[in-house]
């Protein structure tokens, strides 16, 4: 099955009846996960950005302690899956801002967990990647946000 354009969507959820449009969203959040966070988030979180940036912030936090040091292999993929954690969280909220200091705190995290990134090619490549990518997203944001998270930038 081919999924419709976005275009034909959208003209085809102006004909419908509100109610309907509840039901297909209630619908759409029951098949998947994602579905169900996006939509939490678009109705309870997107009001409060700085909520939801502590809110995931904590979470990475949480997912940190779980990294098993000892053995560079299983701390690889668990930062990975933090990565894959933090990366679903910023794409639910579509703010370059948010990128930035989401993927910032991650960083310091990482620094700050002990885990040796020279030792390990794939764990070094894994944090420059995400000082490129924080850069990348830092030259769409205002002047005065640029100069203040380039400081944070050149300490990590």
């Amino acid at each position: 099955m081919k999924p419709a354009s976005l275009k034909l969507i959208k003209t085809e959820l102006d004909f419908l009846h509100p109610d309907r449009i509840k039901e297909l969203c209630l619908q759409m959040a029951k098949f998947r996960k994602e579905n169900k966070e996006l939509l939490s988030y678009l109705l309870f979180e997107a009001d409060n950005e700085q909520a939801f940036i502590n809110d995931v912030k904590s979470q990475l936090n949480e997912l940190f302690t779980e990294v098993n040091k000892s053995n560079l292999y299983f701390a690889k993929k668990t930062i990975r899956k933090i990565l894959r954690t933090a990366n679903k969280y910023i794409k639910y909220s579509g703010s370059k801002q948010t990128e930035v200091e989401i993927l910032i705190y991650f960083c310091k995290a990482f620094k700050a967990s002990g885990i040796p990134m020279s030792v390990n090619t794939a764990l070094g490549n894994i944090y420059h990647r995400q000082i490129v990518k924080i850069k990348k997203a830092l030259t769409t944001l205002h002047e005065d946000l640029q100069f203040d998270y380039s400081a944070e930038i050149r300490m990590l």
